[in-house]
């Protein structure tokens, strides 16, 4: 039996994304899982009641706004799989079937082009937003082409701006100028594989003479620059990434000169009018005051480069509240809080009489807000307003979609469809103790009168990322409504509890997710909502590097692992794809210190022989190139040898989501599903 050390890799040749062996090989597994779990009437009801969610003519177009009035919003449904790009008016949108203004149709693009296009994006200038950069990836690849567009005429320009396909990063500065940072050759982009070198690019001219205004460095994980085109308040930016989580701005001067933004590298920060927003990774001493990690403050642009170090707090965590995120109107700021992974929202007004929690800044609650619910604003438009779109939603209670405007009246604008019943379910939320005393939250969605049953259990726990309530038709029909559990952790890692619950988590105290996370697991047996053999993990990305480790670390305490798209071998996987951009969180491999702590839990370095894995479900895709595919072809191949039951499968296309159109999506969470229900269901 192979033993995987760092310099013993036999299934290196499964790296080759589309090498001949390596792809045969794909073949066979995939035609494997395909007829032991997709091959019946069952499967087949499944996937369609599952499409039916995705496809669903009356779930709600979330709309987005762009500074000239419409309601933009990219759509797929049965008729149009990869999609229209469209918009509509606000008197269009209030009704139950609006009139859609079709500004482009990807169906038809990709059959008069012969090309797999999905959509990746647009970037629409302003001000007169008539022209925009259309981003479009082959199979759901991160690297994208990117192509200006006309709105007026529905047509792509001419000789207009066009980059080749690469991770490219392009900005408006005006009509005839644009900023780019792409793939040009040698020396162009940084060991991640992003733009180190940003040009400023004119129309009409050769992209290789355009002038360069900023570089990195080559082991940053890129280079940007930014234009900021609000009226009186022209700004532009540039700067780079050192790694995940420190960047290094400046504001770019008329003569080319860079003015440092004053701020530690680790801090995000951003600019509205004349306001400049600093929000702290770690503690922050400033003119003799120290601010808290995951803080808010808030300070004048102008005069704080000039010197003044005047700061206003706005928000200050606690053990129990944490910052998620905040937003500007024209006007007013709302700030997006979480307590004990429950959402809050808040609106400030600068300038208003002093309270104790921000000198000059008035604090109300928002309007619209649903008590019982996960509340999140779907857009701004500080260009227009103080308009906000406001949605709300539970595990078990279909999204609302809510038009508000500070200070003024708030309407219900659409509602998600019932996709399942949820008579007799309820959520809990109940905290697990981690091995190091941590309280870790979790939520049981289900019927609580059940006990012993099947139990879906889900968790991240990386890059500062909050998983929050969310309604799902799919796992409500497949999983829900069958008499199974479903659980999500919020363990550290993850952002619930701010920087300070990411920071647990990082580099050499990674396992302490990994503890969190059986910590939960062992409290849904202690409470008998389930036992090892009905447990079913899934996670995806770092989720699914999460469940490689569950797998190796703490195989007895589950029934059944489903990864997907995931980080698996931890000794090479900065030298693939992106993972150079990731050693801010994990690691450098290549240091003795970090690859000592690393090797502890890299799962495909801890496949051990004697040991009894549960069954395992892999999922990637071969155009993921974000994280590399061999992650989970090699890991699938390893336990093979050691006689595990593994059942893999990878699509052809669909990026770091595993799927590029509802068609592959709706066969990927039955295929899970399917795995799942009859590890620890059937019985």
């Amino acid at each position: 039996m192979t033993l995987i050390d760092e310099g013993d890799d036999p299934y290196r040749w499964l790296e080759e994304l589309d090498g001949a062996d390596a792809a045969g090989w794909v073949r066979e597994r995939n035609a494997a899982t395909v007829a032991a779990l997709a091959g019946d009437d069952a499967f087949a009801e499944l996937q369609a009641g599952i499409r039916q969610v995705l496809d669903a003519d009356d779930r709600i177009p979330y709309p987005g706004w762009r500074g000239d009035g419409f309601y933009y919003g990219f759509w797929r449904d049965a008729t149009h799989p990869r999609g229209l790009w469209r918009r509509t008016t606000l008197a269009e949108y209030r009704r139950p079937e609006p009139a859609w203004d079709v500004l482009l149709d990807l169906d038809a693009l990709a059959a008069a082009e012969d090309e797999n296009w999905v959509w990746g994006g647009v970037t629409v200038l302003k001000p007169g937003h008539r022209r925009c950069l259309v981003s479009l990836s082959r199979g759901g690849k991160d690297a994208v082409v990117v192509r200006e567009y006309d709105l007026e005429t529905r047509a792509f320009v001419a000789d207009g701006f066009t980059l080749a396909e690469a991770k490219s990063d392009v900005t408006w500065i005006d009509t005839d100028r644009i900023y780019v940072g792409t793939d040009l050759g040698p020396g162009s982009l940084t060991t991640s594989g992003y733009p180190r070198v940003i040009r400023r690019w004119r129309r009409g001219t050769p992209l290789t003479e355009a002038e360069i205004v900023y570089e990195g460095q080559t082991d940053d994980v890129s280079a940007y620059a930014s234009h900021d085109p609000t009226p009186g308040f022209e700004r532009d930016f540039v700067g780079r990434s050192l790694d995940f989580y420190r960047t290094r701005s400046f504001l770019l001067a008329p003569d080319g000169g860079q003015v440092p933004i004053p701020v530690p590298d680790d801090a995000r920060w951003d600019v509205h009018r004349e306001w400049l927003l600093i929000r702290p990774r770690s503690p922050w001493e400033v003119a003799g005051v120290t601010h808290p990690a995951g803080a808010l403050l808030a300070a004048r642009f102008d005069d704080f480069l000039a010197g003044d170090r005047a700061l206003t707090v706005l928000f200050r965590p606690d053990e129990r509240t944490a910052l998620s995120y905040h937003v500007w109107t024209r006007h007013h700021l709302i700030l997006a809080t979480l307590v004990d992974v429950r959402r809050r929202l808040e609106v400030l007004t600068p300038d208003g009489p002093e309270s104790a929690d921000g000198a000059g800044w008035r604090r109300e609650p928002l309007a619209g807000v649903a008590e019982e619910d996960d509340n999140w604003i779907v857009d701004t438009d500080p260009d227009l307003g103080d308009d906000y779109l406001i949605a709300s939603t539970g595990y078990l209670r279909p999204a609302t979609l809510r038009l508000g405007r500070v200070g003024g009246p708030v309407e219900i604008l659409k509602r998600e469809p019932a996709f399942f019943d949820v008579t007799g379910l309820t959520v809990r939320q109940f905290f697990a103790t981690s091995a190091d005393g941590t309280r870790v939250p979790y939520s049981v969605v289900g019927d609580p009168a059940a006990s012993a049953g099947p139990t879906l259990l889900t968790g991240y726990g990386g890059f500062e990322i909050s998983l929050t309530p969310r309604y799902d038709g799919a796992v409500g029909r497949g999983w829900l409504a069958r008499g199974g559990s479903y659980v999500v952790a919020n363990i550290r890692g993850g952002g619930e509890y701010g920087p300070l619950w990411h920071r647990a988590a990082l580099r050499e105290n990674r396992p302490r997710a990994y503890q969190d996370f059986a910590a939960v697991a062992a409290d849904l047996v202690a409470r008998g909502i389930t036992t090892p053999d009905r447990l079913g993990i899934e996670g995806g990305s770092n989720g699914g590097l999460l469940m490689g480790a569950m797998l190796t670390r703490y195989p007895t305490l589950v029934g059944a692992v489903v990864a997907n798209v995931p980080l698996l071998d931890m000794r090479r996987y900065h030298l693939l794809l992106a993972g150079a951009s990731w050693m801010a969180e994990y690691g450098d491999p290549d240091d003795p210190a970090d690859w000592a702590f690393l090797r502890e839990y890299s799962p495909y370095h801890n496949v051990r022989p004697g040991v009894r894995y549960p069954p395992v479900l892999f999922v990637t895709s071969t155009r993921d190139d974000r994280v590399h595919p061999g992650h989970a072809r090699k890991m699938a191949a390893l336990l093979r040898e050691h006689g595990h039951d593994v059942s893999y499968y990878e699509n052809v296309e669909g990026g770091h989501g595993a799927a590029s159109n509802n068609e592959q999506r709706a066969f990927l969470t039955a295929l899970t599903l399917r795995f799942l229900w009859r590890r620890l269901g059937d019985r």
